[in-house]
């Protein structure tokens, strides 16, 4: 055991002594599978039996893609790919949640995610900061479910859903008075990118 920490810090320190330790550098295959190891003793054996007590349906589905727009998106991306902007610059980066690595763990291992988080990546504990508690958590088990099927129509709907700064909200004022005919300023012009 003492050989195998000895052989972790020396590549821990080669690693941070040849490139750094940049969250920019893609994580080599160790680091992955240290990870994912990692991911593995981090949820109890308990957790991965729990069953999801919140049945589907569309408004559940609805409820859990709105929350995924305006709480995850930002990471995980609107389609769960993990290209939201932040999950990108992330180390590990957010993963893609529609592939089997996400989708072939159990219910209760994605609500122990949720709920829980996980050190050393970016994902945070959820649980009990928002309203709905824990049936919020189990409904979004059922989004992340949904997204590998996830429709253009959805992605759409959930595009209006995801939160918007002061410069977005005046371009899509801009957008709307200028489709119901009313005089736009020269510097809220709808076509400006």
């Amino acid at each position: 055991m003492v050989t195998v920490l000895a052989g972790i810090a020396a590549l821990v320190f080669l690693k941070g002594s040849a490139n750094g330790f940049s969250a920019r550098a893609e994580p080599s295959a160790f680091e992955g599978l240290l990870a994912k190891a990692a991911r593995r003793m981090a949820i109890p054996a308990g957790a991965r039996e729990k069953q999801n007590p919140v049945a589907a349906s569309k408004e559940v589905l609805d409820g859990a893609m709105e929350h995924w727009a305006d709480h995850c998106a930002g990471c995980h991306a609107n389609d769960g790919s993990g290209r939201g902007g932040m999950g990108e610059q992330m180390y590990p980066p957010a993963p893609d949640m529609r592939k089997a690595e996400t989708q072939n763990r159990t219910d209760g291992e994605l609500f122990y995610i949720i709920e829980n988080g996980i050190r050393l990546t970016g994902m945070p504990a959820w649980g009990g900061t928002g309203p709905g508690g824990e049936r919020a958590s189990w409904a979004l088990v059922r989004f992340i479910r949904h997204l590998p099927e996830l429709t253009a129509a959805e992605k759409a709907e959930m595009e209006k859903l995801n939160p918007k700064g002061p410069e977005d909200r005046a371009q899509e004022q801009a957008e709307e008075d200028f489709l119901n005919g009313k005089s736009v300023p020269e510097t809220a012009s709808p076509h400006r990118h």
